[in-house]
């Protein structure tokens, strides 16, 4: 139990998990006290989610033979949780201490009428957080307990995210939500929908989008329904994804940028770059809509979690502000030439029988064009690249070394570009 116990500090998390879930195996007896009494705020987090996850039973898979919770231990845990002050955690341990909550309210059936009071006035405050995964988990668990502010912030929230993603994470949370609504965010929240129909995923994405608005309608309470008849009733406006995350740029003058204009400002250094900022026009630049980043977008381009080891600052900005220069092999587009000259550009998905299936917006996985193989001329591979060469046109400079540091940091808030002080 010691050699376990001390790695529950650990700074490699695939260690701390190991400890936890050998030390979760154990009697409660033997540990339970321990870790509700430990002083060291890092292992403590950790013990108090293994006491959670092992002092309670899962209600799904809850047997009449089991034998009865003890809520008072879930209680405890509660109070030494409370304890705990977040902001002397790192990012993945204030997710581990955000997480705890929610394993304990579940595991240990206590209801958001039951739950403590101070639980809220706890998670309240650090709603919202700079961290989007944090912000998930306190966003759940705040519609859990019925937080009267919860609605408002998160929209807030759902209008600055860079991704859609967290959009929808915060979406489906607020569907379970019927405490702290107004008019004017029960409209914005029904509004985002609309927007929301333009997102883009698998074959049942829609479907997906379609049962949080339909779990959301049926907390709408039947007297307000008069007054979003007209909004609920609105067709949806088709947008690219551009426009869908781009309103960031209204109204400013694009600018033709060069690499000899951005470069020698790259290589002068990229330290003290925000890391919000650059997380920002990802999206802004739907960046999100065809490649991979971390746990986010598409997978119609590159995965760019991993550019920091294959580029250099300047390399980087020639790949986006030059697209064709150099096409991935994995992603060269197509072109079909039909026998009566006409052209369809993209991706060939499908060659079955006598028909080639094309994909013809990378944006969009679900888009394809049906050819009738007797009408082929010939598919060669196309020298354009799909990737618009003007991304950075609407971006400052300062947006632009962002973006650039964001990408070659493959998402990591704590990577050295992020922490001087201020960016030029």
């Amino acid at each position: 139990m010691d050699f376990a116990w001390q790695h529950l500090g650990s700074r490699d998390r695939f260690i701390r998990w190991a400890a936890r879930t050998a030390i979760e195996h154990q009697p409660l007896t033997t540990w339970s006290t321990r870790a509700l009494s430990e002083k060291n705020p890092a292992i403590q987090v950790e013990a108090l989610l293994g006491l959670a996850r092992a002092g309670g039973i899962s209600p799904p898979h809850r047997k009449p033979s089991d034998s009865p919770l003890d809520h008072q231990l879930g209680v405890e845990i509660l109070k030494a949780w409370a304890n705990l002050d977040p902001k002397t955690l790192d990012n993945e341990r204030r997710l581990t201490w955000a997480r705890t909550v929610q394993i304990v309210l579940h595991r240990f059936e206590i209801t958001s009428s039951a739950a403590p009071s101070n639980l809220v006035a706890k998670l309240d405050p650090l709603f919202p957080s700079e961290s989007a995964e944090l912000n998930a988990l306190l966003c759940e668990t705040l519609v859990y307990l019925q937080s009267p502010t919860v609605a408002s912030k998160a929209l807030a929230l759902m209008r600055s995210a860079p991704t859609q993603e967290e959009q929808i994470e915060y979406a489906r949370s607020l569907r379970a939500l019927e405490a702290g609504w107004t008019p004017a965010t029960r409209n914005e929240y029904f509004t985002w929908f609309l927007k929301a129909a333009n997102f883009r995923g698998g074959a049942s994405f829609s479907k997906f989008i379609e049962f949080i608005r339909n779990d959301a309608l049926d907390r709408l309470p039947a007297s307000e329904r008069k007054t979003f008849e007209e909004l609920l009733e609105k067709k949806v406006e088709v947008r690219s994804a551009i426009e869908n995350f781009g309103d960031v740029f209204a109204g400013r003058t694009p600018r033709d940028w060069t690499l000899d204009e951005l470069a020698p400002a790259a290589e002068r250094g990229m330290n003290g770059r925000n890391f919000n900022q650059g997380r920002k026009m990802f999206g802004a630049g739907a960046c999100y809509a065809c490649h991979r980043f971390g746990n986010e977008g598409g997978m119609t381009g590159p995965d760019l979690t991993g550019s920091g080891g294959r580029y250099s600052p300047r390399d980087l900005l020639d790949q986006i502000l030059n697209p064709s220069k150099e096409i991935n092999e994995q992603f060269v587009p197509s072109v079909l030439t039909k026998n009566d000259g006409s052209t369809v550009v993209g991706s060939v998905v499908n060659l079955n029988g006598d028909n080639v299936m094309i994909n013809s917006d990378l944006s969009d996985p679900n888009q394809r064009i049906t050819v009738d193989r007797k009408e082929v001329k010939s598919i060669e591979p196309s020298k354009i690249s799909p990737m618009p060469p003007m991304l950075l046109s609407s971006m400052t400079e300062a947006e632009i070394l962002d973006l650039v540091a964001y990408i070659l940091s493959g998402g990591n808030r704590d990577h050295e570009m992020f922490r001087s002080s201020k960016a030029p």
